[in-house]
């Protein structure tokens, strides 16, 4: 429920800055903030979207803090990742440990691809059987396993830019039996190289005329270029005032108190106490463009402060929280790391909100950085139902 009012007031907030602007006329988040993030895309400026959608594939990072408080961490809104971990986590646990299913009501998760799929059809309301593609840069990108899986668990064609062509601003597939015409575009690409006849110039990655296409209503996609600015850490600070400004309502879950560094008395705060707080770059990923100030060493700190001062805008800061532990073994030996837990929330004609998520794992003890990229790991999440689960049983993996 709380992740469904996240996405709603966010989705209300893009809705709201690519059209009438009405938050930012009336000063319930400045106009610079918005405009400076990396994310802002002015080119979605009035265009319709199918059921009024942005965020058709979210995925929230959830913490809970030394007080048993649940807290969102950060917003994944543009090309959300990971899921193939999610899903293969529990397809191995299922193979290596099937008594540890039999008679637990745990909820099936390997559902997810038939969802994913339903939403991205959802968003082509003009075919009554809608053809989707998900576009990727490429094999040498990190995330290519996840792609090539998702398309073939839906059952869908993998391609990338140069596989499509628009003509008439529709979109079309080469393929062995002629073009095929392309209804949803589910993008594992950054909205830069999407389309270099608005975007970047250089971009080989994207379709020339997509966003023509887009624009006139002949093609969907997931999520919808623009998002970004909503999954900027700066811009996250907000939502809880967007809960407030679009819904009428307070914060379900609620965010980490978060400092602007943009504005004065707090830049003045978090240069004063560098020493205690997690400082994050609003636009990195992945772990990057951090300082955990408690771990950070008095040259790091000097060098991250002068990165502050020089570009208030880029950082934010937030207090260390002690974050919940999991048990993990290692070398023989059990000890506790942090952890955090990214449920995965699809948002078409009707919503889904996976039964657990991803839960990434700090596997450097005392660290309290759980991306993958900077060596975290991941966990099977268990959602107990009331009803029994029909769980599938597998062959054994051969030796």
């Amino acid at each position: 429920k709380g992740l469904l009012q996240r996405l709603d007031a966010i989705d209300h907030f893009l809705a709201d800055i690519y059209g009438p602007q009405q938050i930012l006329h009336d000063g319930v988040i400045p106009r610079e903030d918005v405009e400076s993030s990396q994310g802002w895309r002015p080119e979605m400026q009035d265009i319709k979207l199918p059921l009024g959608r942005w965020c058709h594939v979210s995925g929230l990072d959830l913490i809970r803090d030394g007080d048993g408080n649940w807290r969102v961490l950060e917003d994944n809104l543009r090309c959300p990742s990971g899921v193939a971990y999610f899903l293969e986590n529990r397809r191995v646990m299922k193979r290596l440990f099937p008594s540890l299913f039999e008679g637990r009501q745990i909820q099936a998760i390997d559902d997810y691809p038939s969802h994913l799929l339903r939403t991205l059809q959802d968003l082509a309301p003009w075919s009554d059987t809608p053809r989707v593609a998900l576009l990727t840069p490429g094999v040498f990108n990190s995330a290519y396993f996840e792609h090539s899986y998702l398309a073939q668990q839906m059952g869908v064609t993998l391609v990338e830019g140069r596989d499509l062509i628009c003509e008439n601003s529709h979109v079309w597939m080469r393929s062995t039996e002629g073009l095929q015409r392309i209804d949803v575009i589910y993008r594992r690409i950054d909205d830069d190289f999407l389309d270099p006849n608005v975007f970047r110039r250089d971009s080989i990655l994207g379709v020339p005329g997509l966003m023509d296409a887009m624009r006139k209503g002949n093609v969907a996609i997931a999520n919808a270029p623009g998002t970004g600015v909503a999954d900027d850490k700066l811009i996250y600070a907000y939502v809880p005032k967007m809960i407030r400004y679009y819904l009428g309502q307070e914060p379900i879950i609620e965010n980490v108190p978060t400092y602007l560094c943009s504005r004065p008395d707090d830049l003045t705060y978090v240069l004063e106490h560098l020493k205690s707080l997690v400082v994050k770059s609003v636009a990195e990923a992945g772990g990057y463009g951090m300082l955990i100030g408690p771990h950070a060493s008095t040259s790091e700190i000097e060098a991250f402060a002068a990165k502050i001062k020089a570009h208030p805008r880029n950082f934010i800061a937030q207090p260390t929280l002690q974050l919940s532990t999991v048990p993990s073994l290692s070398d023989g030996e059990l000890y506790p790391c942090h952890v955090d837990l990214r449920p995965y929330v699809l948002r078409g004609k009707t919503d889904w909100v996976s039964p657990g998520g991803l839960t990434r794992v700090a596997l450097r003890r005392g660290s309290l950085v759980v991306n993958s990229s900077q060596g975290g790991g991941c966990k099977d999440t268990w959602v107990v139902s009331d009803k029994q689960a029909k769980i599938k049983h597998l062959e054994a993996i051969p030796c």
